[in-house]
């Protein structure tokens, strides 16, 4: 089988995107549907779990149905069956997991089981002509923000990872102190695009530190104490002028940027490493994607960003299977999910 691999269907559900895709043996996307919740989580400014898994069950047959159409293709035509179950939601991952061990047992099929953080990197192979390995990959998103030194899609050295708030998850709870709606990582990137980047000093933590670790909890404080001032807490009731809201923004994702950039290089230089992947839906971010560049330039490494769609979550970087199928790595029908947060591997 691992000689001749036919199209896989790999299954996306560890957070707030349904999604499903159909991928043939050489890594291309021969059908894909994507269905969001932003609109169900707007209400409570972050995702609900429950809410999350609810959704997800209405959605996942309807979502498969809909890839395997576009590809054209019958289960017949399926070598295996992929699914994330690490990390993520615990609900949100029973729902896949359950969803393919069903479907792999129907139509008689093998089950692969993928890291969601694994697959985000893998999203860079899958942008590149070339092999990008052995590289440094970075993975910045909202639940993560991890260093890996990467030998193949497969065997990843953790270096770091950050101790607190995600990157991602600190901009959404800056945009959620600015009022800016849900998820609000992409408005305040829209916001610091008019403001000053040094209007702020905003502090770059463990930026000088030897290790590979992040910490943003500090940095979202220190925004809050810059909007609200000592003592106040209703973000509601506060009135703030347009130009600051933008100045707070760029001088926050300036830091984070600035703690990103400096951790990766470092990582580069350490492993004696010239190319660096990045993926996560932070990695979206056009400021970031600005500033790796000029590392890239300054440092001579080269630099593989996964395309903008490919950031967020998304079923298509699920190819990764097609590397443990050609290892010949399939689960048993007793896998289980690995939920919450992956810290230290």
């Amino acid at each position: 089988m691992a000689d001749a691999i036919l199209p896989i269907l790999t299954i996306e559900s560890t957070c707030d995107e349904t999604a499903a895709a159909v991928i043939s043996d050489e890594g291309a996307v021969m059908g894909q549907c994507i269905a969001t919740q932003e609109s169900l989580h707007e209400q409570f400014r972050g995702v609900v779990p429950e809410v999350a898994a609810r959704a997800h069950l209405e959605r996942i047959l309807p979502v498969i149905d809909t890839a395997i159409r576009q590809a054209n293709v019958s289960p017949d035509d399926l070598t295996a069956i992929a699914v994330a179950d690490r990390p993520g939601l615990a609900g949100s991952l029973l729902v896949g997991v359950v969803a393919a061990k069903t479907l792999a047992i129907a139509w008689q099929k093998p089950l692969v089981s993928l890291n969601h953080l694994h697959a985000h990197l893998y999203a860079c192979q899958l942008s590149s002509e070339s092999s990008v390995y052995p590289c440094v990959g970075l993975i910045v998103s909202g639940g993560h923000t991890s260093l890996y030194y990467c030998t193949s899609p497969l065997d990843l050295e953790y270096l770091g990872g950050t101790i607190d708030d995600a990157a991602g998850e600190a901009f959404d709870k800056v945009g959620a102190m600015l009022s800016l709606g849900f998820p609000g990582g992409p408005e305040v990137s829209k916001l610091a695009a008019k403001g000053k980047r040094d209007a702020y000093a905003f502090p770059r933590s463990m930026i000088h530190e030897k290790h590979f670790d992040f910490s943003f909890s500090g940095l979202k404080t220190a925004v809050r104490y810059a909007i609200t001032g000592p003592g106040q807490q209703d973000f509601a009731k506060l009135e703030i002028d347009d130009q600051v809201k933008a100045d707070v923004c760029a001088s926050f994702e300036t830091a984070v940027v600035d703690v990103l950039v400096r951790k990766s290089r470092r990582a580069l230089k350490q492993y004696k490493c010239k190319q660096l992947i990045i993926g996560g839906g932070v990695a979206a971010n056009g400021y970031l994607r600005q500033q790796f560049a000029a590392a890239a330039t300054q440092d001579h490494f080269a630099l593989t960003i996964a395309p903008p769609d490919l950031c967020t979550d998304n079923a298509v970087m699920g190819a990764i299977a097609l590397e443990k199928i050609r290892r010949g790595d399939f689960a048993s029908f007793d896998i289980d999910i690995t939920p919450g947060l992956q810290r230290g591997f």
